[in-house]
């Protein structure tokens, strides 16, 4: 009897991820939708006047308050009774201050439009648009800290806005994380190609060839979703819904997985692209000791998950400077994704990722790796070994 209770504690537990992964591709799936019509008008700009900076001076623009804002709404709703918990990167403060007044009337309007299409991607819409401060509140509604016990979900509503500002690779990252473990990820990469053989263009020549190629075609140009259930043992990529067209779930899913290529010279790297955000030179020097021989590819934000999980890349290696603390929200979802695709993410000394210790990494050896595989990986680790002594890092 007790073993049979606890088989439909587990079914029970299996529905309600599978449910809110559903809820939550369907809101990453939204998102992507605003972050394309935020960045296409950033980009039809001159100037900066479409992003502010933050403190840490990172370019930060109307699309993370809108999209976190979003997000947390859809998430309250779809999840009725149980409290929503979320741990997210942006807060009001900036939007709150005097003179932020057109800023904040932008952040209502674009939540306002996306939230109008809801339905469009099978979630309700409010029955009348939000007013300013139920945005703000939608907003800081996002203050959970983490932690080791309890479910809450992690959110970077633009994950690498140097790219978004751009017009390059950007992602919205959700995870959800229960009692320190990361338990679904779902990666919306708006400007990833559905074929990797177009992922090295450069974003202008993304933007030209979009305009020249009919919109209801299976174009380069699509972006994806992906996501992954813990312990399902696969990850999924959809492409990003058309205008006009209805989201339906799960149809226009696939399968993706990691690459079977584990000889060095013949794989594929990806580092972040800022120098500021990992040391080139060291894995460079990494990359030559191991017999890499393929030029790093070298792409904004979680982007470089996603390459890894569909096996468009087979490594990917962070090493920030001294004193820099990666953010649970930078890594949760892609954690996911690759390893129910058939890869492996740890520290450099081979240790899982630590999602319990509230909103940082806490206690991470060096850095982080992720590979198609253990072969790969075990290599990578032997690398680090080896040659840290001398990386004055």
């Amino acid at each position: 009897m007790e073993e049979q209770s606890h088989l439909l504690s587990h079914e029970t537990e299996r529905f309600s991820q599978d449910k809110e992964l559903e809820v939550g591709v369907r809101a990453v799936q939204m998102a992507c939708a605003l972050c394309q019509r935020v960045q296409e008008g950033l980009i039809s700009k001159t100037g900066n006047n479409g992003f502010q900076s933050k403190d840490d001076n990172s370019p930060v623009t109307i699309a993370d308050w809108s999209v976190q804002a979003t997000v947390s709404w859809v998430l309250s709703k779809a999840c009725g009774s149980r409290n929503v918990s979320i741990v997210a990167e942006e807060d009001v403060q900036t939007l709150s201050k005097t003179g932020a007044a057109g800023l904040l009337e932008a952040v209502v309007k674009t939540v306002n439009e996306s939230l109008a299409d809801a339905p469009r991607f099978g979630l309700k819409a409010p029955e009348i648009p939000l007013g300013s401060s139920e945005v703000l509140e939608a907003i800081s509604r996002c203050n959970s800290n983490g932690g080791p016990t309890g479910r809450f979900w992690a959110l970077d509503p633009v994950d690498g806005t140097l790219g978004f500002v751009r017009g390059d690779q950007y992602a919205i990252a959700l995870a959800l994380i229960e009692d320190g473990e990361v338990v679904l990820g779902v990666l919306g990469c708006p400007n990833y190609p559905m074929r990797k053989e177009w992922l090295g263009y450069h974003h202008r020549y993304h933007r030209i060839v979009s305009k020249l190629t009919p919109p209801t075609s299976e174009s380069w140009d699509k972006g994806c979703v992906i996501y992954a259930r813990r312990g399902s043992g696969k990850a999924w990529m959809q492409p990003l819904l058309h205008v006009n067209k209805k989201f339906m779930w799960p149809n226009s899913a696939r399968p993706v997985q990691v690459s079977s290529i584990d000889n060095p010279s013949l794989a594929t790297f990806c580092e972040p692209v800022e120098k500021a955000n990992s040391s080139h030179s060291f894995t460079a020097g990494l990359a030559h000791s191991m017999g890499l021989r393929k030029q790093p590819l070298r792409v904004y934000s979680m982007v470089k998950y996603a390459a890894i999980a569909r096996g468009d890349a087979e490594i990917f290696m962070k090493f920030a400077r001294a004193g820099y603390k990666e953010k649970i929200w930078d890594h949760a979802a892609g954690v996911a994704i690759i390893q129910e695709a058939g890869g492996v993410v740890t520290d450099a000394r081979g240790r899982p990722l630590d999602f319990s210790k509230g909103i940082y990494l806490e206690g991470l050896d060096r850095g982080i790796i992720a590979s198609s595989g253990p072969t790969l990986h075990d290599k990578i680790i032997k690398a680090v070994d080896s040659s840290w002594d001398s990386s004055s890092l």
